[in-house]
């Protein structure tokens, strides 16, 4: 607007040349409500310190868990404001798959899966992280950190999941050595596992996994150094637990994967006992 005015263009015709209204223009906000603005922008900037990953969407959902009424359109303005919007990312191209589709998980402990991440400390030593993820509810189940993990660890660290709470009807994977071995293979199917393998080049068809990998280096391994092993150890399991329990995630309506699967339970709980109410009704005389 400024510069519109400069060559003696009049208000008018700058914010008819700008498309916005005068009384737009003309705007100042009340006092009372700078102040709100201000003490809303020291929350979301430390809020941006301790994560810096997030954007605004996630900081509305903290706010909102924390107890603030308020609304999205202004967390997304001041946000804006502050400068804390995270640089866009641009969208890798795809080569076109086959056009397979997978079964969906309908409930929890139903479909897993597992995959490796790789990472090296600040002493040049490769770490090498096996990630379990339940796909219904997101939630993280195991994150192993070691510099090697072969096909029998995988299978121990298997069999203490199966242990409690039992396990699941699928087991999704992509085609690596330790997944494909002919001693897993054997073991799951005595276990009574289905194993669902993706196409080789088609990591998407294992999105689960792919996104927790995502916001795992993201979030967690991008902004650590680690000094040995057993420091990722201690990291990782942390933040595998903020993970499961604090951190809210988009897909589940800003729940954490910990408050999902309880509102899950929950609503069947409730479902259970209204059938069982009717069955009841129905069937006394």
């Amino acid at each position: 607007m400024t510069q519109l005015r400069q060559p003696g263009l009049s208000t008018r015709r700058s914010c008819a040349l700008c498309r916005i209204s005068r009384s737009s223009y003309a705007y100042q906000a009340a006092p009372e409500l700078q102040q709100r603005d201000a003490e809303l922008g020291q929350h979301l900037r430390r809020i941006a310190r301790r994560r810096p990953r997030y954007g605004y969407r996630r900081a509305y959902a903290l706010l909102r868990r924390g107890g603030w009424l308020i609304n999205h359109k202004r967390v997304r303005r001041v946000w804006r404001l502050e400068k804390l919007s995270l640089p866009l990312r641009r969208s890798r191209k795809r080569r076109p798959g086959t056009g397979t589709t997978w079964d969906q998980a309908t409930q929890p402990y139903q479909v897993w899966t597992y995959d490796f991440v790789q990472d090296r400390c600040n002493r040049g030593h490769r770490l090498r992280f096996l990630t379990i993820t339940d796909e219904f509810t997101r939630q993280s189940l195991a994150v192993v950190t070691a510099t090697s993990i072969r096909s029998q660890q995988v299978l121990q660290v298997l069999a203490r999941l199966f242990a409690e709470p039992g396990p699941p009807q699928y087991l999704r994977s992509d085609n690596g050595p330790e997944f494909v071995a002919k001693a897993v293979q054997e073991w799951l199917k005595e276990q009574g596992v289905q194993t669902l393998y993706i196409e080789p080049g088609c990591p998407w068809q294992n999105g689960y996994a792919e996104s927790f990998h995502s916001r795992f280096r993201d979030e967690c391994l991008n902004r650590e150094w680690f000094h040995n092993v057993r420091e990722a150890r201690v990291v990782v399991e942390a933040w595998r637990v903020y993970y499961n329990e604090q951190r809210p995630h988009s897909s589940l309506g800003y729940l954490t994967p910990r408050e999902f699967h309880g509102l899950w339970q929950q609503e069947q709980s409730q479902s259970l006992v209204s059938e069982t109410y009717a069955t009841w009704r129905f069937s006394s005389p």
